[in-house]
This record gives C-alpha cells, sequence and structure tokens, in this order.
C-alpha cells in the first residue's frame, strides 16, 4: 500500500509530498504554493485521487 503521494497543484504547478490518510479521504487541501483550496475532481473520491501521483489507500487495491 502507498501512504505517500505528491501532490500538484492545477493552479500554480506548486508539488508537495503528503502522508495519505489510511481509513478516510481528503476532500479539502490547501496549496503551499498559492493557497488555493483545491476540492476533488467530479468523480473522484479525493483530492489525492484527483491531484496526487497515488490514489488514496481506500482506494488502492487490496
Amino acid at each position: 500500500m502507498v501512504l505517500t503521494a505528491t501532490i500538484t497543484c492545477p493552479h500554480c504547478g506548486f508539488a508537495k509530498v503528503e502522508t495519505m490518510p489510511t481509513t478516510a479521504c481528503v476532500h479539502f487541501y490547501e496549496c503551499t504554493g498559492c493557497g488555493r483550496l483545491l476540492e476533488p475532481n467530479p468523480g473522484d473520491c479525493c483530492v489525492f485521487c484527483s491531484f496526487g501521483s497515488a490514489e488514496c489507500p481506500p482506494q488502492q487495491p487490496g
């Protein structure tokens, strides 16, 4: 199971490695680069699934 992912802001391109929670989805994330609040794209459960280099743990194959 992958527990870290790089989130890349679609607005400014800033990327940061973050630790993902194992039992919950993250619905909001504030970009450290530009300060914008990121929300998941329609159909995605969380910001890691939308903007991360890996899906969140609840969505990863068993």
